[in-house]
């Protein structure tokens, strides 16, 4: 049930391990402390994460409302959903393509998301059937990539733009996951993944970075332990990135054409 959800903003990487779901979580948490009404979506189905960094016991459950839909796990705020609450974590998901993305669409569509400002997806990492799934199934408003600085990192981002591209769905910006790292005993600074790499494939994409994130060993801790407080200069990044992809959300609805209707 996705008809009162003004905006739906995937979070994408062309590969794993560049931090994309701690960017989706800790995105849609700035996003809410911003003022916005905002739901969560885990459609990694065959590695789901966002339960855990959001504290929900691994044996919760979610409420089915008319035997139809479920409603959506409220955390932190968040009104959120996962296959992380319908299955152990001892389960893993042995599916080919086009049952993984069968369940996607059923946790999209049945799902009682209520009045929603912005519906983040957690993408899985790759440019696969999940992917092209809910390219082609769902109105999505824009995506943002998550990638390192790292080359190989950066080639694969731009995988992952391409294939937007294609589908026709915009690319709200780049967020350049441990692009510096700030040593807690002498405070030197180090780029160890690279410099820059993010800033320059969205000028070549023509889209914008819309922030650079340290490799800081706080933000890996507060996902683990279920989200606790982040420090305020990192919180502060977070809100940076939330409220830049709020801008270019406003300004796709100025670019776009007014629809004509004929009578």
């Amino acid at each position: 049930m996705l008809e009162k959800v003004k905006y739906i903003v995937a979070v994408a990487s062309g590969k794993g391990g560049v931090g994309k779901s701690t960017t989706a979580v800790n995105t849609a948490l700035a996003l809410k402390s911003l003022g916005k009404r905002v739901g969560l979506l885990d459609a990694d189905i065959y590695g789901p994460s966002i339960a855990k960094m959001l504290g929900v016991d691994e044996d919760y459950r979610p409420e089915v409302v008319e035997d139809k839909y479920f409603k959506p796990v409220m955390a932190h705020g968040l009104a959120t959903m996962s296959m992380a609450y319908l299955a152990t974590d001892k389960t893993p998901m042995v599916w080919r393509g086009p049952m993984a993305a069968g369940a996607l669409q059923q946790l999209l569509q049945q799902t009682d998301w209520g009045e929603l400002d912005i519906l983040v997806v957690d993408m899985p990492p790759g440019t696969g059937d999940i992917q092209l799934t809910l390219a082609q199934k769902v109105q999505i408003a824009g995506a943002v990539i998550v990638t390192t600085p790292q080359d190989i990192a950066l080639l694969d981002a731009k995988k992952g733009i391409e294939m937007f591209i294609k589908v026709k769905i915009p690319v709200l910006g780049i967020v350049e996951n441990m692009a510096i790292h700030i040593c807690t005993q002498c405070g030197h600074q180090e780029t160890i993944f690279g410099s820059g790499g993010g800033a320059q494939v969205a000028e070549q994409y023509q889209t914008k970075l819309l922030g650079s994130l340290p490799l800081d060993r706080s933000i890996r801790e507060q996902c683990d332990e279920g989200l606790g407080d982040n420090k305020p200069q990192i919180e502060a990044l977070y809100k940076q990135i939330a409220q830049s992809v709020i801008d270019s959300l406003a300004q796709l609805e100025i670019d776009q054409p007014p629809e004509i209707v004929f009578q």
